[in-house]
């Protein structure tokens, strides 16, 4: 299941990172703030449970998260999105997943892995970008190998190649993303896009 996220703030912040003269620190905040919207959207997920509160009047009822939250950046460029999670649910654990693709299988390949524990909780897979969707799909198995059962990927730009393959391989695992671009280009660079994030995200770009 895809959902386009319509907000006004998030196209605003979508517009801001894909101008090319927008500088990395700016790209970086602004990516935060992008990343708190879409967060916001895919932690409807969550489940609660009621829990007793004391006011300055009275006790009351309200809520609390019945489900732990497990947010796991694609390395990179995924870090960049993590905050926005870690803005509502500061309790929540952070992994990190590595993945590159093997240039002769086109296969993607686990370069590094720290993932606390996943089973039962509601685990968000976030990079900014869903181009092919292989590196995509690679985490999301490799997760489900550790016991996740409840995933979500989050990512700022799709491509309609990666939404197609996340749904053959993944048919279980909603996709939350700020925009659905055009198409890949030839060197499977996302139109129109908005360039490697990850360079743009710590300046690494030439």
């Amino acid at each position: 299941m895809l959902t386009v996220v319509d907000h006004p703030l998030l196209a605003r912040a979508v517009t801001t990172l894909r101008d090319k003269r927008t500088p990395h620190g700016d790209f970086r905040r602004t990516l935060g703030d992008a990343a708190a919207i879409l967060a916001y959207e895919a932690l409807r997920s969550v489940r609660t449970e009621p829990t007793e509160v004391e006011t300055p009047l009275e006790t009351t009822e309200g809520v609390r998260l019945a489900d732990e939250v497990v947010v796991v950046p694609v390395l990179r460029a995924g870090l960049g999105l993590v905050d926005g999670f870690v803005r509502f649910v500061p309790e929540a654990r952070v992994g990190h997943l590595g993945m590159y693709r093997d240039e002769a299988t086109h296969r993607p390949v686990d370069y590094y892995s720290n993932i606390p524990p996943v089973r039962d909780a509601r685990v968000f897979v976030v990079d900014p970008m869903l181009a092919t969707g292989g590196s995509a799909a690679g985490a999301l198995s490799h997760l489900k190998q550790r016991g996740a059962n409840h995933l979500t990927f989050v990512c700022l730009v799709a491509a309609p190649e990666g939404v197609r393959r996340l749904e053959e391989y993944h048919p279980d695992v909603p996709v939350v993303t700020a925009a659905l671009d055009r198409e890949l280009d030839d060197k499977a660079y996302i139109r129109p896009g908005l360039g490697d994030a990850g360079d743009r995200i710590f300046g690494t770009q030439a």
